[in-house]
């Protein structure tokens, strides 16, 4: 149906003046001041400030980050593609006619009598059609172009044989798990430490070396997957079903236990969540788009950096489509408005900061979004996909990350589905669909690193979706701001590392010794150092100890300590189980290293709100789990003289409750957690009596 053309109409240009009207299902008015109210020039696109990063010529290379020139990964598909190279053709256009008989000219080539194959595959079963038996693909496949599977013939199994069969399978599985997993299953560069220093020894080897023995964890309730991931990954750059990494385990350790009057289940943040009070929208909405240029501004400039889901080419087009509509309607409106909530979000600083009785900034935008979701849910596109990762991004910085599982939940089929086929997504939205799907994978991962939630199944994608590489210009768009994608890639490749540290070290159930445990520590801190130098430079953070004045060398300093204290964080656990085992030099040189790291991402608290807007939440957790450990170091006898002194780690530790203090009223899991913290410096103080 034809459409009147829209006006001519972008945050960066005149606008007419505030018209209001009512949306069938929803209430709200749209305010647009005309130019002498807001000043906004007519054709000035808006800039980045000079001290945004830059990217030399526009050009964005995942080499240096994630390219051929790294270390190789701990599996070896990981290795061979940390490029990805997609396996989907897709600009595949095969589409030739499909006679209904085909004549079969084999038998007439070859000279033999034609025979009727064994097994047909599935498609030539449903169509009822004569299949030749070629293997990979039969005749019919290849002109379809179509997947050719096999269904193999049946084997008749007696009892014993099933018996055996499943205890076969049992053996695989524990094989798979305790020892595979942890040690043979590296694929370590042959200039990593745990390659050159006489470590690169058999399976048996490795686990029988060294007395000291790690107990597994107690174990949690099995997930049930939502996706198609029903067996154990390969891929051991995906975070495993169960793991041990989330901070209340701690308090099931030796020593730390001893700082909470009552036990505490890991499923308690989880259930909190569940049970926390939905977010009230309501259904008017008063949408004031007089500082709509200063929100986008504020959103290519403090917020795209974090997800790099928005084309800044694209942007102006989007605009022109939702002022059309009246922001009642379509994923250019919801995209548009998302965009709003999250530049006001960025324009006022870390929602810890905002009284409770107020309304976050940006609300009123995303309740106008959340009105528009239901309709986008239903579709199967990348641009509705492209919405719920946006408003997944708002909920993150709302602290409402149940809510945004949901979303991500949805948007995790939607890319599934998109991904399942050659040529679903269409070429001019490749780009785009690669960025929502590792948005996806990235907010799961981070969710699932603390909450004992179902897996999407959209981890299987990993090894086949291409990594970003760039938006393409749109032809006369001026574009509003940088594509930038140096921490959206570094983001990608730490958190693969942060997945492979919880598959070899933190799976539930897992025993592992000091001494099995030395060469996998060791090549996991070489990786993450591969990560640290392979950081462009303006990116790349200093290792100085005192505040740093940019946001994403910040944030991604503050990962990498994360990081290294997850790598080493089993010694710890080690000596507080038994003193002695701090003797070993090497036991008592990696406790040093896991305790350095937490202080570094402690030493100076205020530093994260530079993170806040997509961390808050993970964030407030990773310095919990932190505290807790160094509050247990303190009492230890062995651990206590790698520590700064007593009366600095007393103001360290006080810093940090306070702060998480701040954040209780955001989320009934952080306020358990800053309630944990509280009881447990209090106990500390009296145990040091």
């Amino acid at each position: 149906m034809a459409r009147a053309s829209p006006p001519l109409v972008s945050p960066t240009s005149d606008a007419p003046a505030s018209t209001p009207f009512q949306a069938k299902k929803h209430a709200f008015s749209i305010s647009l001041p005309p130019k002498s109210e807001n000043g906004i020039s007519t054709n000035g696109a808006l800039r980045t400030p000079t001290k945004a990063l830059k990217t030399p010529n526009g050009s964005f290379s995942p080499h240096g980050i994630l390219g051929d020139d790294r270390p190789r990964t701990m599996s070896s598909s990981s290795a061979d593609r940390d490029v990805a190279v997609d396996g989907f053709d897709m600009n595949s256009t095969d589409s030739r006619p499909h006679p209904k008989k085909r004549p079969s000219t084999d038998a007439l080539e070859s000279g033999y009598p034609r025979r009727r194959a064994t097994i047909a595959c599935e498609v030539c079963r449903s169509r009822k059609s004569r299949c030749d038996g070629s293997r990979p693909k039969c005749r019919l496949c290849r002109e379809l172009n179509a997947e050719c599977i096999y269904r193999e013939p049946g084997i008749k199994l007696d009892a014993g044989d099933k018996l055996i069969l499943e205890h076969l399978s049992r053996i695989e599985g524990l094989l798979q798990s305790n020892l595979v997993t942890h040690t043979s299953g590296l694929a370590m560069a042959s200039d990593s430490p745990a390659a050159s220093n006489g470590t690169n020894m058999s399976t048996d080897d490795m686990m029988a070396r060294s007395s000291g023995t790690l107990p597994p964890l107690p174990n949690g309730i099995p997930v049930v997957g939502l996706g198609t991931w029903s067996q154990i990954p390969a891929n051991i750059s995906t975070m495993p079903r169960m793991h041990t990494t989330p901070a209340l385990h701690l308090l099931q350790w030796p020593i730390i236990q001893e700082l909470v009057s009552r036990p505490y289940d890991p499923q308690n943040l989880l259930q909190l969540e569940m049970a926390r009070e939905p977010l009230h929208l309501g259904t008017s909405y008063n949408l004031d788009l007089s500082n709509a240029a200063s929100f986008v501004q504020a959103f290519f400039e403090r917020v795209n950096v974090w997800y790099a889901c928005v084309s800044p080419f694209s942007w102006t087009r989007y605009y022109r489509i939702a002022i059309a509509h009246g922001f009642r309607e379509g994923p250019e409106s919801c995209i548009v408005l998302l965009v709003l909530a999250l530049g006001s979000a960025a324009s006022s600083g870390s929602i810890s900061y905002n009284p409770p009785e107020k309304d976050p900034p940006g609300l009123s935008f995303f309740a106008a979004a959340w009105g528009l979701l239901p309709a986008l849910m239903t579709r199967n596109s990348v641009l509705s996909a492209q919405c719920m990762i946006l408003a997944s991004a708002y909920l993150f910085y709302l602290v409402r990350p149940l809510e945004a599982w949901t979303l991500l939940s949805n948007t995790s089929i939607k890319l599934q589905l998109l991904l399942g086929s050659p040529g679903r997504i269409p070429p001019h939205s490749k780009e785009l669909g690669e960025r929502v799907y590792w948005n996806a994978l990235l907010f799961e991962s981070d969710l699932l690193a603390e909450l004992d939630l179902p897996h999407s199944g959209i981890v299987q994608f990993e090894e086949t979706v291409e990594l970003p590489s760039g938006f393409d210009e749109e032809e006369g768009e001026e574009p509003v701001g940088r594509d930038e994608l140096w921490y959206f890639l570094a983001e990608i490749a730490l958190r693969r590392l942060l997945n492979r540290v919880s598959h070899l070290i933190y799976q539930k159930g897992a025993v592992i010794s000091t001494g099995a445990l030395e060469p996998v520590v060791a090549e996991l801190d070489y990786q993450l150092e591969q990560w640290y130098e392979s950081l462009p430079l303006p990116v790349q953070f200093p290792h100085t100890r005192g505040p740093l004045s940019n946001p994403v060398q910040t944030v991604l300093r503050l990962r990498y300590f994360a990081c290294r204290t997850i790598i080493y964080r089993p010694y710890i656990l080690a000596v507080f189980q038994n003193e002695a085992a701090a003797m070993d030099p090497t036991v008592r040189e990696n406790c040093r290293k896991c305790l350095e790291a937490s202080i570094r991402q402690l030493e100076h608290i205020t530093a994260h709100h530079a993170g806040h807007l997509p961390y808050l939440w993970q964030g407030a957790l990773s310095m919990v789990s932190q505290t807790l450990l160094v509050m247990g170091a303190t009492l230890s006898p062995a651990l206590a003289s790698l520590l700064p002194p007593p009366s600095q780690m007393d103001v360290i530790i006080s810093d940090v409750v306070i702060e998480v203090e701040r954040y209780a009223h955001l989320a009934p899991s952080l306020r358990l957690s800053a309630e944990i913290i509280r009881e447990a410096e209090d106990r500390r103080q009296r145990l040091r009596m």
